[in-house]
């Protein structure tokens, strides 16, 4: 391996995911000295993979719904079908698009691009095309792929991954969803608006079950409504192909048949073979272990996003990545608070929150201690005349802070931001209350939802 001794940068980066670009982004900003390595695109999963792809396909199909429906607005449409390579072409030119804003940006700021497959050579370096690029500190960024269970091999035809089905050719006549988290109801979601006959199959109690068991109710009874299918409570046993498509049976005997099988079980960590063991990193099952500064247990290295155990989203490897950037460049830094971060489903409905559940508030405060209240967006102007159903609900602890905002119904995604603030400042539902939203407004739903719990309803029953 060459040795290019010529320039010690202040960081090298490994993987130009969220976390990668946003540490790199902001590093040199601060005015460090910053090499970014990445194997495929700049951007990652989120941007080519991921939340931008999935977010567009979702549009497209509530576009589908909405001609579809439209007579109750009262205007006459005609839908013809779903052109799936225009929806591809769509999908694509919004990637394009932000991909080369991205690469416009990483330039502007100076950042020492490299395109290779690098590896860990020692705790202050990286290896990539035949060379070694020395940092005084390593930041590791190198993300996940879709996971899969024993004895179930995605081989891209008609057992697929979320990777496969962001470019699939066709709409598929029938799915099975194996997995009711994100990605799954995503997908669900998606491929009913494309007309798809969907079935999920999740192995826990309910659908996005990390979620307030509320908002998971509420979303398995609008997907009954919209006739997505889905079996709760039974793990995954076997699939099988058949003349037409694959059969799953499930741990009780129940099959499942359809044209594909979706496995939608979760990401898991790119970290084997990379040189992180070697080089003294602290592992589990794959996953990079940190403190709350995303340091490991070597000092010259840190990591970030999904190959460290916390929540897989972008917006937390977009956080992590300033926090190292910033914290290397001697600024103070507030480790992030992971309940304080907002999460988004975006099927139809959405689903969005903001804080802890109802059982974890009681668990952490005790059940005399919890307050809650549910506010139903049947009295919300706006949601009526999106003709969209839900609830916000908010956990309170008694006579303090909303701990809890969880919210159900097209469109919660946009009103989270207000939600973050709530709880990430300790507001008392008498603080926001005080607050006059818009009307008619869905934000109305919150500032709605906590006059009523600070003792005077306007628009809901005491």
């Amino acid at each position: 391996m060459a040795n290019d001794a010529s320039t010690v940068f202040d960081l090298v980066i490994l993987g130009g995911g969220s976390g990668g670009y946003a540490a790199a982004l902001r590093a040199a900003q601060l005015g460090l000295d910053v090499a970014l390595i990445e194997k495929n695109k700049l951007g990652g999963t989120c941007l080519h993979n991921g939340c931008i792809p999935t977010k567009a396909l979702l549009h497209a199909g509530e576009i589908a719904d909405q001609a579809r429906e439209s007579e109750q607005f009262g205007v006459r449409t005609t839908f013809e079908g779903i052109d799936i390579a225009a929806v591809h072409k769509y999908k694509d030119d919004v990637i394009a698009g932000l991909y080369k804003g991205l690469q416009g940006l990483v330039a502007s700021r100076k950042v020492t691009y490299i395109e290779g497959e690098g590896k860990l050579s020692s705790p202050t370096s990286v290896d990539v095309n035949g060379q070694r690029i020395q940092g005084r500190h390593v930041l590791l960024a190198t993300g996940s792929v879709p996971k899969s269970l024993p004895g179930l091999t995605i081989d891209g035809n008609r057992i697929i991954s979320s990777d496969h089905a962001l470019v699939l050719d066709r709409v598929p006549q029938s799915a099975i969803i194996l997995g009711g988290g994100v990605i799954g109801v995503e997908f669900a979601s998606a491929w009913k608006s494309f007309g798809t006959d969907v079935t999920i199959v999740e192995g826990l109690p309910h659908l996005v079950p990390v979620e307030e068991e509320n908002s998971s109710k509420l979303l398995e009874r609008a997907f009954r409504k919209r006739g997505i299918k889905f079996n709760l409570g039974t793990f995954f046993q076997s699939a099988e192909y058949t003349d037409n498509g694959v059969k799953v049976t499930l741990a009780d005997g129940k099959t499942f048949e359809a044209e594909v099988l979706l496995v939608a079980i979760g990401r898991g960590p790119v970290s084997q073979g990379l040189g992180y063991e070697e080089q003294g990193v602290a592992m589990d099952r794959g996953y990079v272990l940190v403190d709350e500064y995303m340091r490991t247990n070597v000092p010259t290295i840190s990591a970030v996003g999904d190959l460290v155990p916390t929540l897989q989203l972008a917006h937390v490897g977009f956080a992590e990545g300033i926090l190292v950037a910033e914290r290397l460049a001697g600024l103070k830094t507030v480790p992030i608070d992971y309940d304080g971060v907002p999460r988004v489903t975006y099927c139809h409905p959405e689903v969005a929150s903001v804080g802890i559940t109802e059982a974890k508030a009681k668990e952490l405060y005790g059940a005399d201690k919890v307050v809650t209240l549910k506010y139903n967006l049947a009295g919300n102007g706006k949601s009526k005349i999106l003709k969209t159903s839900g609830e916000v609900k908010l956990v309170q602890v008694r006579d303090g802070a909303v701990v809890g905002v969880h919210m159900v119904g097209d469109r919660m995604g946009e009103q989270v931001g207000e939600a973050q603030l709530i709880y990430n400042w300790e507001a008392l539902p008498a603080e926001v209350a005080q607050l006059i939203h818009a009307h008619p407004t869905q934000s109305e739903a919150l500032g709605e939802a906590h006059l009523a719990l600070a003792g005077k309803p306007l628009h809901s029953h005491d």
